[in-house]
């Protein structure tokens, strides 16, 4: 595994198999029905409805072993529109000390 310095990320160096999941420890608020289970949806302070998020931070639905998501078929609209590569995706990595490809 190949280390990738932060200031080196671009859209071509994040890909599935080097997705460090950081998007997931974003707060998701739940604007349309997809499906999500019940069991991964959260009251946040204002009453609106969000994917629960566990102790760790992550994403509930977040599977901690593959870093990959468990209701990939039923996610969020917010999570579908988050665009793995794009300059939001890109900014949330560098929150991460390492990345890998």
């Amino acid at each position: 595994m190949e280390i990738i310095p932060l200031a080196d990320l671009t859209a071509s160096t994040v890909t599935c198999s080097t997705c460090a999941a950081c998007c997931c420890q974003l707060e998701v608020l739940l604007i349309t029905d997809t499906g999500v289970p019940q069991r991964f949806i959260a009251t946040d302070d204002w009453g609106g409805e969000v994917m629960l998020r566990l102790d760790d931070g992550w994403c509930a639905a977040l599977d901690r072993d593959s870093m990959k998501c468990t209701i990939y078929e039923k996610r969020p609209l917010i999570c579908r529109e988050f665009e793995m590569g794009a300059l939001e995706c890109i900014e949330e990595r560098r929150g991460i000390t390492t990345a890998y490809r």
